[in-house]
């Protein structure tokens, strides 16, 4: 069976944990950072799981994680 491809995308956006799960960042931190708050900036920072339902996706793109 020939090798499998690597989405290169979600290889630069996701990392696996030992559990198997995927981390990811969080979205709208890069721009537009005058009119948000101190408190969800800050919480824009913390990492978070890809959610239940979108982990089969990250996984098919992501072959040999």
């Amino acid at each position: 069976m020939p090798k499998l491809k690597t989405n290169r995308a979600a290889a630069k956006r996701f990392k696996v944990t030992a559990s198997g799960r995927f981390k990811r960042q969080r979205a709208y931190a890069s721009h537009i950072l005058t009119k948000k708050s101190r408190r969800r900036k800050r919480h824009l920072r913390q990492a978070d799981m890809v959610d239940p339902g979108d982990q089969d996706r990250v996984k098919g793109m992501l072959p040999y994680r």
